[in-house]
C-alpha cells in the first residue's frame, strides 16, 4: 500500500506540474499577444510602420534633408521636384503633433543620419484642446528639439511656422504666441532655424487667404505649397 500510494502521489505530482507548466506557456502567449496588441494600438502605429517597411524594400539615401511633422508635410505632392538638387526624405505622417514626433522619434528620425531636419508641427496639438497653451507646444517642441540635439550635435534644425488654417481661426491667438515663443527659443539655440510661412500665407487684410486652402480650409492647394517653396528655399543647405 506504501509503495502503490507513493507511485499515486508521484503521479499527481507530475500531472500537477504538467498543468502549471501549460497554464505558464498559455500565460507567456497571452502577455506577447497583448503587448502586439499594444504597440498597434498605439496613434500612427500602422503610418509609421509603412515607412520602416519602405526603408527596407529600398535603402533611403544618406544624408538627406528630412521632412518630419504632420499633414502639411505629409501631403506636399512632388516635394523633390519643388526644390530641384535636394535629396529629400518625407516622414511626416497625417494628423500628428509634436508629441507623436518625440514617441516616434527613433524610427521617423534616428534610422536617417540626415543632414538638416525640418519640422512643420503643433497645429495638431493646438486644436486638440483649448487646455493646450502656447507654453505647451513651445516645451513639447523643446523636447523634440533636445532629443534632435543629443543625438545630432551639428544637425541643423529648422522649424517651420504654424501656419494659419481658416478653419481654426479661433485657435490663431494661441498659433500667434505658440509661434512668437517657437522663434524666440530658435533664436536662443544654435544651428536652429525659425522658418515663417505664416506671414505670408496672409491677405491685406492680415487674414489667411482663402485662395491657397482646399476646401476643408486646412490643408493647402498647390497657391499654399508654392508660397512655402519660396519662404523654405533659403533655409536649405546645399
Amino acid at each position: 500500500h506504501q509503495k502503490g500510494l507513493t507511485f499515486s502521489l508521484g503521479a499527481i505530482d507530475h500531472v500537477s506540474l504538467k498543468n502549471v507548466l501549460v497554464k505558464k506557456v498559455l500565460l507567456f502567449f497571452v502577455i506577447v499577444l497583448v503587448c502586439q496588441f499594444s504597440v498597434e494600438a498605439q496613434p500612427f502605429f500602422q503610418e509609421v510602420d509603412a515607412f520602416s517597411k519602405l526603408d527596407a524594400e529600398r535603402s533611403p539615401p544618406p544624408n538627406a534633408i528630412l521632412f518630419i511633422g504632420s499633414s502639411s508635410f505629409k501631403l506636399w505632392k512632388g516635394v523633390d521636384s519643388s526644390f530641384p538638387g535636394k535629396t529629400i526624405i518625407n516622414r511626416a505622417f497625417g494628423g500628428s503633433s509634436l508629441t507623436h514626433q518625440i514617441d516616434y522619434i527613433d524610427r521617423i528620425v534616428y534610422p536617417y543620419d540626415p543632414r538638416q531636419i525640418l519640422v512643420y508641427c503643433g497645429e495638431n496639438d493646438i486644436a486638440e484642446s483649448k487646455l493646450v497653451t502656447a507654453d505647451t507646444v513651445l516645451q513639447r517642441f523643446k523636447r523634440l528639439h533636445a532629443l534632435i540635439r543629443n543625438k545630432y550635435p551639428k544637425v541643423p534644425i529648422s522649424f517651420v511656422s504654424i501656419k494659419p488654417s481658416p478653419v481654426r481661426a479661433e485657435f490663431l491667438p494661441t498659433v500667434i504666441e505658440s509661434n512668437k515663443l517657437i522663434k524666440s527659443f530658435c533664436k536662443r539655440s544654435k544651428r536652429t532655424d525659425f522658418i515663417d510661412v505664416f506671414t505670408p500665407m496672409l491677405g491685406l487684410d492680415n487674414k489667411p487667404r482663402e485662395d491657397i486652402f482646399l476646401s476643408d480650409r486646412l490643408h493647402m492647394n498647390k497657391n499654399g505649397y508654392a508660397i512655402w517653396t519660396k519662404t523654405i528655399e533659403p533655409y536649405l543647405i546645399n
